[in-house]
Order: C-alpha cells, then structure tokens, then sequence
C-alpha cells in the first residue's frame, strides 16, 4: 500500500498530512479523514490504509498544523486511563481555537490538494471525522457541496447549529458513542437532521464509550469499531455511484 507524508502549503502555514492510496490501479475517489484530537499516529495510519484498501486515496491532516507537527504531545502506544487526562488538557486549548471559519479555510486547501492528485479521480469526496474531527467533518461538509458523503463518530455534531447541518448537501451517517448522546439528545438532532431534509443516517452504537474507534486507547470497542467500518464503507459506496454517474 503506497503512503506518503506531504507538506500542503496553507493560509496560515504549512500542514502535514499523511496520504494512502492502493497501488497498480487508475484514479479512485478521495477521502479526507479527520482525526481526533490526539492526531496522526501509528492507528490513523492503520485506519487510513485499511480505508485506502477498498479503493480510495485517504488524506489524513494534522488539524493543529498551526502549532507544530503531528504528535503535538507525547503519546503513549496505549493511550490508558492515567495518562489521558493530562493528554486532553494539554491539546483541548487547542480545539477551542479551531473555529468553523478555521476549518473552512483549512478544508479548501485540502480539497485543493486532492483535486490535484493524479491518483484521485475527478468530482465528489467523501469525509469522515473521529471526535473533534467528526465536528471538522460535518463544518467541511457543510462548507463545500463538492463533499457527497459525509460520516462522523463519536464526535460532537450538531455543535454550530440547524442551520450549518442544513447547508449540508451530501449523504450523512453520524455513529454517536452511548456515553456521549442521551436517546432524547439523539431524537432532538434527528429531528433537526429531519428539518433540514437531509439524507441520513444516524444512532447510538449501544454499549460504547467516546473514542470507540481508536484501537489504541482503553476507551477503544471492538463491536462497536467493526460496526463503524459497516457503516463507513456503505457510505462511501455510494460516493463511487455519484462519480460513476458524473
């Protein structure tokens, strides 16, 4: 499986990325997947080629570019109970700064960057965000109609508003952790979901904690990761209809 780390020049600096794509094959449809905060590392690379695997090129951004390149902290191989405390103060100022105005700037570079890529093939992407970056997912979604499926996990959706997830054009599955959404909760965003006449799926994935998908840390359920990956790559077939058809 081909990889690369790349530098894509942006607004306000230079971001790395790390990039998969299968190898011996014509162009494939791009994917921008979001991490969480904890950023790329040895598991996002794992996620990036298994996605890539079944026929994409996967883009993978460091979302705090702005203050150094990925790991920003120290990370374990296991991100456990004692250490992720310390982990999360030190990285949730830097969520805080990452406005919707932020992460539009953001997306259209790497839009831009996968636009260019001989190996991707012209039209719609697909996006797909964990924790903070299932918000980046949804405000990216809702900032460019060039995004034709979208999926966020454990992440906090609904965050800006009915009216962004309302400028969303693409086809959306949000998979939510049982510890992060209430049944009520989840009634009220699928009603708005509703409101905003979107094509959507979106559930509680019973029995996880936020952080579900990340093999490497104790919040990580086995269950509930292979039920996001169902979900995920059911998704974006339907990203490979939309370009067949164009």
């Amino acid at each position: 499986m081909p990889t690369k780390t790349i530098h894509i020049p942006m607004a306000d600096g230079r971001a790395d990325v790390f990039a998969a794509f299968p190898e011996h094959r014509g162009p494939v449809p791009g994917v921008l997947m979001y991490p969480d905060a904890f950023g790329i590392r040895p598991v996002l690379r794992d996620m990036a080629e298994k996605l890539a695997a079944h026929g994409y090129y996967v883009l993978v951004p460091n979302i705090f570019y702005r203050h150094g390149p990925a790991p920003l902290v120290a990370l374990p191989a296991y991100i456990g109970e004692e250490a992720r405390p310390d982990i999360v103060d030190r990285l949730m100022p830097l969520v805080h700064q990452h406005t919707a105005e932020r992460t539009g700037r953001d997306a259209d570079a790497y839009l831009r960057f996968l636009a260019g890529q001989p190996e991707v093939k012209d039209g719609p992407i697909g996006v797909v965000g964990y924790c903070i970056g299932g918000l980046l997912a949804t405000r990216t979604a809702a900032h460019s109609s060039r995004v034709a499926a979208v999926a966020a996990f454990h992440g906090p959706v609904g965050t800006d508003g009915t009216d962004e997830l309302a400028k969303i054009t693409g086809r959306v599955h949000f998979g939510h952790a049982a510890s992060d959404l209430t049944p009520q909760a989840l009634n009220e965003l699928n009603t708005a979901l509703e409101a905003a006449r979107l094509d959507y799926t979106s559930e509680i994935y019973p029995g996880t904690i936020h952080g579900f998908t990340m093999a490497d840390t104790d919040a990580f359920d086995a269950v509930g990761s292979e039920r996001h990956w169902e979900h995920l790559l059911a998704l974006l077939a339907l990203l490979d209809s939309a370009l067949t058809s164009t």
